[in-house]
């Protein structure tokens, strides 16, 4: 697949933004350059990535005639106004999740991508572009399992789980108020709904703070990172979002669904689960183990669906770049997210129906976050209103 001649800038040099650059290029498509926090990460990153420009600011990133297209992967508070930047400057805009801080904001970005109906906005959902996740969306939307009653699973990591692990992330002013659930737990409720096509009526949900008081180092370091490094001089701090939290749906259809979310979960790196059970049968995945789709049966055996471009639906073949028995995994799907994005600009029907999230999808996250938030603090019973 060939894609037009868009020039990228990304704008954030942690773990993820250099993934975006690395996705990007093995496309084809050209980036240009990445913003740091400040100049001199800019000119290190774009020096450690290859990358013509390392930009001093914002601002410079979207003067520049030559970038079209706009990849945010920087701290949660900041989405809002780099999405509303990117769009008054007249370029496309991939966001990495969560789309904003609060419904409120994402409500308000929802509406400003409407007046812009000549630019693709999309949010970085990655995990719906598994080539198994893709075939199970297609198991199940055909009626392979028939309808569905029941889903649960998992996304448990363990990076937080000392005392001494620290990120941006566990403080209220730069992710917002949820954590395990608004990071890791979205990337999960959008690949189900992505899967089932189904809605979320209302959530009970269960949080902790498990880890209340942790060790801010004195020196930042980057995700994941703050596991290798013990004797570092730090101060305490008080936590005040989750660690875990479990939570229970109930679907439009009358399904029911549970999740559980954790980051202090030993030994798990990063583990996504689900399993869809359906009045004719049933599918489960494991990111763990990418490349296998697990199918139950009830009157035969069970069976398990390897991934193969053979074997998977004519319309998601594409998005396995290899023979079955090569492996693909976790920086696959952002090649393939960018390959659907690229494409869908490609033809400029931006009417057509997304495969990718778009903004729609990163307000309804933020929605069920709220919701959940408000059920935990409730104990009770919350419906989700999508406005």
């Amino acid at each position: 697949m060939t894609f037009p001649q868009k020039t990228a800038a990304v704008a954030g040099t942690g773990f993820i933004g250099p993934v975006h650059v690395e996705a990007l290029r093995r496309l084809g498509i050209r980036v240009k350059g990445i913003l740091g926090s400040s100049p001199a990460k800019s000119e290190v990153a774009a020096k450690a990535l290859g990358l013509p420009k390392g930009y001093a600011s914002y601002e410079e990133l979207l003067s520049d005639p030559e970038v079209e297209v706009v990849h945010i992967a920087t701290p949660n508070r900041q989405h809002r106004e780099m999405v509303i930047g990117a769009l008054d400057a007249g370029k496309h805009v991939v966001c990495e999740k969560p789309l904003g801080t609060s419904s409120a904001e994402t409500s308000e970005l929802v509406a400003r991508a409407k007046k812009h109906p000549s630019l693709v906005t999309a949010v970085n959902y990655n995990v719906r572009f598994y080539p198994l996740a893709l075939q199970a969306r297609d198991l199940v939307q055909r009626g392979a399992i028939g309808r569905v009653l029941g889903v649960r699973g998992a996304y448990v990591q363990d990076w937080l789980l000392k005392e001494t692990d620290w990120n941006w992330r566990l403080l209220v002013d730069e992710g917002g108020e949820l954590r395990a659930v608004g990071d890791i737990g979205t990337h999960w409720m959008d690949l189900i709904l992505f899967l089932t096509g189904l809605q979320i009526d209302s959530v009970f949900a269960d949080l902790a703070t498990l880890v209340p008081v942790r060790r801010r180092p004195k020196v930042a370091g980057s995700t994941f990172q703050g596991k290798e490094a013990d004797a570092i001089e730090s101060e305490p701090v008080q936590i005040e979002t989750e660690d875990w939290g479990s939570v229970l749906f109930r679907f439009s259809n009358g399904a029911r669904g549970a999740l559980c979310v954790s980051q202090v979960s030993a030994g798990r790196k990063n583990q996504i689960t689900f399993e869809i059970s359906g009045s004719e049968g049933s599918i489960a995945w494991d990111s763990e183990h990418p490349n296998d789709l697990w199918l139950g049966h009830r009157d035969k055996p069970n069976q398990q669906l390897i991934r193969d471009p053979a074997l998977l639906a004519s319309d998601i073949r594409s998005f396995a770049s290899y023979p079955g028995g090569h492996n693909e995994g976790f920086p696959d799907t952002f090649k393939q997210l960018y390959r659907a994005i690229y494409a869908y600009l490609a033809k400029g029907d931006f009417s057509r129906r997304k495969i990718f999230a778009g903004f729609e999808d990163g307000h309804q996250e933020l929605v069920l976050c709220e919701a959940i938030l408000q059920s935990h603090r409730a104990q009770t019973w919350v419906p989700v209103r999508i406005m």
